[in-house]
């Protein structure tokens, strides 16, 4: 039930994912040519984001995302 978010850098157009129980997500069409940011959510907590690269030569690329409890910003 995660919520995957892929993020084309150049048009900044933004594609979600919904996750099934197992954590599994694909993101199907991705330009090798355009960098693309990569994160998750879930319930409160929230991955770093991942950059997946124009260098990256693999085919099917795979990125593992591991979700954290968000950090709370310090009061002023």
């Amino acid at each position: 039930g995660a919520v995957v978010k892929l993020k084309d850098t150049k048009s900044l157009k933004i594609r979600s994912y919904i996750t099934q129980t197992d954590g599994v997500y694909r993101f199907n069409g991705v330009s090798t040519n355009i960098d693309y940011e990569i994160h998750a959510d879930f319930k409160g907590q929230s991955s770093e984001t991942r950059t997946l690269s124009v260098f990256d030569s693999r085919k099917q690329a795979r990125v593992n995302l591991q979700l954290e409890p968000l950090k709370e910003k310090a009061p002023k």
